[in-house]
């Protein structure tokens, strides 16, 4: 017990020191369907499945509007055999104007036992590549300074860390994904800028409404210094372990609507819409969102019930 204690305490101090750290930048991508791409926001989440689980997802950000974000995701875990550990790989790529980002990073997870009703307290890390790549042929810009006339190319290792709290019914989890700065193009201001640390802090938690329905409210809420905060509330109902459908707003930005269909055990398929509420409506069609997850049911194992 005093050991477990002292991992626990130990790791809350790292993860609060690097809370601590600043830096300069604008925001990572963004998600609607969040709940089911934790593991590129916490790496605490890798194994968390049960299963050799498998899961992408591609967004289209305020469609009709030149140089808007398009987002995919590539996320592969699995726990191994002693169930304590978890690792995973996960792939993120972001373009924005003439920008484009991707970040690559391998994922370990330790989980302990703590309280009663399963409840588990996983420690995340991971750590691998930033790559940025800008184009300036990519449209027209309105800095002459002879930076921008330049095509860039920069290569930076990440290093992250989380903490991810479940049981069978809820999930609570903070992470930092990158504590070292790196360098992005600002499509609004023109200009390379770096990056300051983001905070996530993730929830859910699931409700038996009947033998045949669930309900599961979630939140996200991201924070960067010197730039708004964003905040994410959802509610996903789940109908006879087939059919999701659910609602989601995000803080003066968007509302959406969420769908999703369990074809079968192991595969699941979603799409989500954003209407744009600021004043971005009047010049996109709102953004599109599309994820999958496939798992695997690993020898002697069930695949997870949980609605997360």
């Amino acid at each position: 017990m005093l050991q477990r204690s002292f991992i626990i305490n130990g790791f809350l101090l790292i993860i609060f020191s690097l809370l601590g750290t600043s830096g300069f930048a604008q925001q990572d991508p963004q998600y609607t369907q969040y709940m089911y791409n934790a593991l590129s926001i916490n790496p605490g989440y890798a194994g968390q499945r049960d299963a050799l689980s498998v899961s992408g997802l591609y967004r289209t950000q305020w469609v009709g509007l030149d140089g808007a974000p398009k987002t995919q995701t590539l996320g592969v875990h699995t726990p191994l055999r002693n169930e304590r550990i978890g690792l995973g790989l996960s792939i993120v790529n972001d373009n924005l104007g003439p920008s484009s980002e991707t970040y690559i990073d391998a994922n370990f997870s330790y989980s302990i036992p703590v309280g009663i009703n399963n409840t588990e307290l996983s420690f995340g890390i991971k750590g691998g590549i930033h790559l940025l790549d800008i184009n300036w042929s990519k449209g027209r810009f309105q800095n002459p300074d002879r930076l921008f006339n330049e095509n860039v190319n920069l290569f930076s290792p990440t290093i992250g860390a989380g903490l991810y709290l479940h049981s069978k019914k809820w999930y609570l989890g903070l992470s930092v994904p990158n504590i070292l700065t790196t360098e992005h193009y600002d499509d609004f201001q023109e200009s390379v800028a770096i990056e300051r640390l983001h905070y996530f802090l993730i929830g859910g938690y699931v409700f038996d409404l009947s033998d045949t329905t669930k309900f599961k409210p979630a939140f996200l809420v991201k924070a960067v210094s010197g730039a708004p905060m964003i905040a994410d509330v959802s509610a996903n109902f789940l109908f006879n372990e087939k059919l999701v459908l659910g609602l989601a707003w995000r803080w003066d930005d968007s509302v959406s609507g969420l769908v999703g269909f369990h074809i079968n055990e192991g595969l699941l398929i979603g799409y989500a819409y954003d209407a744009t509420t600021t004043g971005l409506n009047n010049y996109n069609s709102g953004t599109h969102e599309i994820m999958f997850r496939f798992e695997i049911q690993q020898l002697g194992r069930l695949l997870s019930p949980r609605f997360f």
